[in-house]
C-alpha cells in the first residue's frame, strides 16, 4: 500500500487473530461456536451467509454481553501482531486499529493501554456507539484516539458522543449517516467539539465520489476509508471518472456537474455478483421478513 502513495493505513486487531488459540480468550461455554462454525467474510452462498448472520454468538451479541475477556496471553498476542506491522511499515505512516471484537469496556481499556506505545491513529467500534457513558470512561483511561460512527444516523445522533467527550474521532458512513449534506453537518459539529472526522466507506465508485466531496468541503477531514485497493474492476463500475479513481492515495474530485459520474455499467455488476445471486435491481421485499445482519452497531 505504501509503495501505492497510499498516506494512511488501517488494520484488524482483536477476537478474530486470537479466538482460535488456546488460552488467549476466555468466555462463556458455547459462546464462541457460531463464530468457529461461520466466521464473517466475503461472499458465500446465500444459505451461508444466512447461518452466518442467525448465529446467536461474539458477533451478534453487544460487547457488554457477551462475557468474553482477552487473557494477559491474548493481550501479549495482540500486542505482538501490532509490533510486527509497525516493524514492516514504520511510524511515518497513520495506522488505525478496527475490529476488535464484542469485547467488555474492560478490555477495551486494557488493549488500549498496552498499544499506546505503537502510537495508532485510532481504535475503532470498541463497543456499541449507543453508549456514551462508556465511551467517555474508555477515552478518559487511554492516549489512543476512540473513533466511532460508521452505523450512526444523523447528526443528531452524533451530538451526545461529541458532548462527553468520548470520542477523538467520528467515522460517519454517507450511506447511512444521511447523506451528503448531512455527513458535512455532522464534520462541521465534530470541529466545533475539537473532534476530527475520518469518513466510513466501503462501497462503489459512487459513494467514493460523494465522500471525496464532503472531505473536501470538510476542514477537519482527516482520511477516507477505501476498500478496493486489490479489486481490479471496482472502477469499471462507473464512466466518467478517472481511472483509477484513487491515484497515489488522493481522490481528484471533479468540477463536471453533480457527481462527475457519466453512467453506471450494469454489466460489471453483473459480472460478479455473489453465489446465489441471479442479478441486480431486483426488489428488496424479501428481507422485510429475513434477517441480515440487523444491527444498528459495528
Amino acid at each position: 500500500r505504501m509503495d501505492r502513495g497510499f498516506t494512511f493505513l488501517k488494520m484488524d486487531l482483536g477476537l478474530m487473530q486470537i479466538a482460535h488459540v488456546p488460552g488467549a480468550v476466555t468466555a462463556p461455554a458455547g459462546a464462541l461456536d457460531g463464530f468457529y462454525a461461520n466466521p464473517r467474510g466475503r461472499g458465500g452462498t446465500p444459505e451461508e451467509r444466512k447461518a452466518r448472520n442467525l448465529a446467536y454468538d461474539a458477533q451478534n451479541v453487544q460487547h457488554p454481553f457477551t462475557g468474553l475477556h482477552f487473557t494477559e496471553k491474548g493481550i501479549d498476542l495482540l500486542e505482538q501482531y501490532i509490533h510486527e506491522v509497525r516493524e514492516v511499515i514504520g511510524y511515518e505512516i497513520p495506522l488505525a486499529i478496527d475490529h476488535v471484537g464484542h469485547i467488555s469496556l474492560q478490555d477495551g481499556i486494557r488493549l488500549s493501554r498496552r498499544i499506546e506505545k505503537y502510537a495508532p491513529a485510532w481504535l475503532e467500534d470498541v463497543i456499541p456507539w449507543q453508549y456514551t457513558e462508556q465511551y467517555r470512561q474508555l477515552q478518559e483511561a487511554t492516549t489512543v484516539p476512540i473513533c466511532t460512527g460508521e452505523d450512526i444516523y444523523l447528526k443528531e445522533a452524533f451530538e451526545p458522543l461529541l458532548k462527553s467527550g468520548g470520542v477523538s474521532i467520528i467515522h460517519p458512513d454517507l450511506l447511512t449517516s444521511g447523506g451528503i449534506l448531512e455527513t458535512k453537518k455532522i464534520g462541521d459539529m465534530a470541529q466545533d467539539h475539537g473532534v476530527a472526522m475520518a469518513i466510513h466507506m466501503a462501497e462503489s465508485p459512487i459513494a467514493a465520489t460523494a465522500a471525496a466531496h464532503v472531505a473536501t468541503a470538510t476542514e477537519n477531514f482527516m482520511a477516507l476509508e477505501y476498500h478496493s485497493a486489490d479489486v481490479d474492476w471496482w472502477d469499471d463500475i462507473v464512466t466518467g471518472l478517472p481511472k483509477p479513481l484513487v491515484k497515489n492515495g488522493f481522490i481528484t474530485v471533479s468540477d463536471k456537474p453533480g457527481l462527475g459520474i457519466d453512467d453506471v455499467v450494469d454489466e460489471v455488476i453483473s459480472q460478479h455478483l455473489q453465489p446465489g445471486v441471479t442479478g441486480i435491481w431486483q426488489s428488496t421485499e424479501h428481507w422485510d421478513n429475513e434477517y441480515s445482519w440487523d444491527r444498528t452497531w459495528s
